[in-house]
């Protein structure tokens, strides 16, 4: 039975350019719903720029034009980018819109009508040169809680605590650098503690939150009575006037999360559908994607807003992480804060939506993109593992297309398609990483059939014809099962290999039928490798230009690798260098050395022991060898099949406990969980020996 989800991401402010920090989250957003109709469900995926706020007042008097002019022209621009990134709304509103200037009145007189509003006069901080009482946002100061200097007006990013603005010690208006002073004004307030005992239980149960933000929630606000919600600011500020309190104007964050409804409400106008369905109803799952920064607001005040006024309740907010750019915070200063508009003039959205999809996880920690592994990820992945399948097999069958039967391929297929129900759980949990690596070992073990019927051979036997198809009908067919589960990530992969293979891709049990039969169309390239030289000059473009992060300078030349990596060193990476080296060895003891690429082609725990696992490699062809490798505390055995390791070939067998261990499986790392397997670069072969 289909399900039916209202899906949205959080509203990206119209003040400013999307950058990568935002793409984040669409682009985790927009798998998720592509993921959901591939598997046959009903979503609606909407979002909106939040417009409101003393940030767009102030930008629009320093341009000299209205707000209006500004956040429509802002708008635009936020459409393209995300659109560039192959994130399709099926709305894309404002927040400056009749609709949610409607939809707000009624929720403010559901809280009216039930008690929930009070006034009472306050005194706010006010900037004597910008002449503005100053949004939370725009006040900056020591934390009155923990000491740390940086802070912002509403809560500690430090500690996590909240507070009011006039709280902050030292605090300096973000606006003009000037101190604020302290001014009195009548100020609106939702009683939010109304609403704990309610908070309570929908936080703690149900499954609306992941458990650490369920936790965190606990902790900071729910532990004490919450404080009343200020949700009004005076004039002059840019925003919806409060209808029954002129001179002022809903605080953005009570509109904001509104733009929901409003981006609801004027796609339903649009397309006849009905609001109830989504607002009203027990039927619909209403999912918000959000970034940590905003969790107190969605889980504490947007809850109660719709408790208040009868509408449908979240049935999950997915909260992620920051996105850090090679180890640091985005930074203008560091040449770290990437537009999204700048990314797509040199580099290709398809990687940047791989490679985020293979570090998203289901929790909320913060991801870093790392220019030099971002490149050799994509090009070992997907252009190594999953394009190549089809550039080695594609143009044999142009002329004959797929045998008419699928032939006998040792279970790959029906292995593949039983992969399926796990890679949907890791995706519908939005543990994005773990359907990757699921990927990517269907793809290593569809390689391995590769090396073993090297079509390339076959093609330049006539006699052989049938062998040929057989052989380029399976590798299709397993390129095909992988092309639809990264669909949801690299939709534009998906178009170009339907139409490559003359067959559907549009639905995910399409993975459970091979295809045979068919014509196959005339091979057209699919995805290019990264350019580090592209890398680099992304690199060049930031606001930084002259002094680029040395792990993206890696990327640019293979000869200054270790050079630009000493100048990127972590705080561990330091510590590991520290470590003594060992005594110095000649080229003719290096020699002795046999290593080697191998593929694990089966691997299994060893139960009465703690570290090991079993591994079985192929150093090509049938030659085979046994390895006993203490790496069971970082990886379950089944993420190693299929996988090309470096083995030393030649170390003499070692008699254990367990069996005959006959070579070493070369790894780095400490040891316990930090235990890193390392693997060679893309075109590598079994049995291939390594320089």
């Amino acid at each position: 039975m289909s399900r039916r989800f209202l899906v949205t991401s959080a509203l990206p402010y119209a003040n400013g350019a999307i950058h990568l920090g935002h793409m984040l989250e669409h682009v985790q957003t927009d798998v998720w719903v592509r993921f959901q109709r591939l598997r046959g469900n009903d979503v609606l995926y909407v979002c909106a720029d939040d417009t409101h706020g003393t940030a767009t007042m102030m930008r629009a008097r320093q341009e000299g034009r209205s707000e209006e002019t500004l956040i429509g022209e802002m708008n635009l621009a936020h459409q393209k980018d995300f659109a560039g990134f192959d994130v399709r709304f099926d709305h894309y509103g404002s927040t400056h819109s009749p609709k949610n200037r409607e939809l707000c009145a009624q929720v403010w007189a559901a809280l009216r009508a039930q008690g929930r509003v009070v006034e009472r006069e306050v005194s706010r901080l006010f900037d004597p040169e910008a002449k503005v009482f100053l949004a939370d946002r725009f006040v900056k100061g020591t934390c009155p809680r923990c000491g740390t200097p940086g802070q912002y007006g509403d809560n500690c990013e430090s500690c996590g605590s909240t507070y009011a603005a006039s709280e902050l010690k030292d605090p300096v208006s973000t606006l003009s650098g000037a101190r604020p002073e302290l001014r009195s004004s009548p100020q609106y307030f939702v009683q939010i503690e109304h609403f704990h005992d309610f908070l309570t239980e929908w936080t703690q149960a149900g499954g609306h939150l992941q458990t650490e933000v369920a936790n965190y929630v606990k902790g900071h606000f729910l532990g004490e009575p919450l404080r009343d919600w200020d949700v009004s600011r005076p004039a002059p500020y840019f925003g919806f006037e409060i209808p029954d309190a002129p001179g002022h104007y809903w605080y953005v964050w009570f509109d904001a999360p509104i733009g929901y409804m409003a981006a609801t409400a004027e796609w339903c106008e649009r397309t006849g559908g009905s609001f109830d369905r989504y607002w009203r109803s027990d039927d619909t799952e209403i999912v918000h994607f959000i970034g940590k920064d905003i969790i107190y607001f969605h889980t504490l005040f947007w809850p109660a807003m719709l408790k208040a006024s009868g509408l449908s309740l979240p049935s999950r907010i997915h909260v992620h992480g920051f996105l850090t750019v090679d180890g640091e915070k985005m930074s203008k200063s560091r040449g770290t804060f990437v537009l999204a508009s700048t990314y797509l003039e040199h580099l290709d959205p398809a990687y940047l939506r791989y490679y985020l999809a293979s570090k998203l996880g289901p929790g909320i920690e913060d991801l870093d993109l790392n220019l030099e592994e971002f490149t050799a990820r994509v090009n070992a992945d997907l252009v190594g593992k999953v394009v190549n399948l089809a550039s080695r097999s594609a143009r044999f069958v142009e002329a004959t297309g797929l045998s008419e039967r699928y032939p006998d391929d040792g279970g790959l297929f029906e292995q593949a398609a039983a992969a399926g129900d796990e890679i949907a759980k890791a995706y519908e949990a939005c543990d994005y990483a773990r359907a990757m690596r699921s990927i990517m070992q269907l793809a290593d073990r569809a390689n391995e059939f590769v090396d073993r019927k090297e079509p390339w051979k076959l093609a330049k036997a006539p006699e052989r014809a049938g062998e040929l198809r057989d052989a380029c009908t399976v590798i299709l067919n397993l390129y095909r099962q992988l092309a639809i589960y990264l669909a949801p990530v690299l939709p534009r992969l998906a178009t170009s290999s339907a139409e490559l293979l003359a067959a559907p891709l549009a639905a995910w049990d399409e993975t459970k039928r091979p295809a045979v039969g068919s014509k196959i169309g005339k091979f057209q390239h699919l995805l290019a490798r990264v350019d580090p030289k592209k890398v680099a000059a992304l690199v060049a473009a930031q606001p930084s230009a002259a002094a680029p992060s040395p792990a993206a300078a890696a990327t640019a030349s293979r000869n200054d690798e270790v050079a630009a990596a000493a100048g990127n060193e972590t705080d561990d990476e330091a510590a590991l260098l520290a470590e003594p080296l060992a005594a110095e060895c000649s080229i003719d003891d290096f020699a002795k050395i046999d290593l080697r690429v191998a593929r694990v082609v089966a691997a299994e725990p060893v139960p009465e022991a703690k570290k090991l696992i079993k591994l079985s490699v192929s150093l090509g062809g049938e030659h085979r060898r046994t390895v006993f490798a203490g790496i069971k505390s970082a990886y379950a055995p089944e993420a190693l099949v299929g996988r090309l390791v470096v083995v030393v070939a030649n170390l003499a067998p070692r008699k254990m406990k367990f069996g005959v261990s006959e070579g070493m499986v070369i790894a780095a790392g400490p040891g316990e969980k930090d235990i890193f397997v390392l693997s060679p670069d893309s075109g590598a072969k079994p049995g291939q020996r390594v320089h």
